[in-house]
């Protein structure tokens, strides 16, 4: 039985393209990292959900990274975040 506030989450999808194929793509919330092998595909999508840590006031910034890795090894990664909302 779980007691306490219900905890939230965060989700969306991730889209890569690269001409030489792509890897690997990670997205990192809040210090959690979670990836996927890209198949060697050119473009490649996936959803992702992750589960945010309970007790976080409103207005709290929560980091979000994301990356991708072509076969040549180039990485590119965008950062942006997420706000607590109540």
């Amino acid at each position: 039985m779980r007691t306490g506030p219900p905890a939230d989450t965060v989700s969306g999808n991730v889209r890569a393209e690269d001409f030489d194929g792509l890897d690997s793509v990670w997205v990192e919330v809040d210090g959690v990292v979670k990836g996927d092998d890209a198949g060697f595909e050119q473009v490649f999508s996936s959803r992702f959900v992750f589960v945010i840590a309970t007790g976080k006031t409103p207005g709290t910034s929560i980091p979000v990274t994301l990356r991708a890795r072509d076969l040549a090894g180039f990485e590119v990664s965008r950062d942006t975040h997420v706000v607590v909302v109540q």
